[in-house]
């Protein structure tokens, strides 16, 4: 009679675990978070930015800033500039 009991407690338990770990997920809550309002703001500049880099060309990229990174940063201060 024990030797059953133990053999169904044996079987048993990986169901019993694995409808807990299930249980356990369904209530889990999303973890992704909306940006927030800095996080935006930052995001449409490089959005802005972005364009305007694509949009000149090769002689402008050079008088600009021959480089992305030189060209955003002065693009990110002309936006916050505008905006204040």
């Amino acid at each position: 009679m024990l030797s059953r009991l133990l053999a169904a407690v044996v079987l048993a338990a990986p169901l019993l675990l694995a409808q807990a770990a299930t249980a356990r997920e369904a209530t889990k809550e999303p973890t992704a978070k909306e940006p927030s309002v800095a996080q935006s703001a930052a995001r449409e500049r490089q959005k802005k930015c972005g364009a305007e880099w694509r949009a000149l060309s090769a002689t402008e990229k050079t008088a600009q800033g021959p480089k992305w990174p030189q060209y955003y940063s002065k693009c990110v201060k002309r936006l916050k500039e505008q905006k204040a």
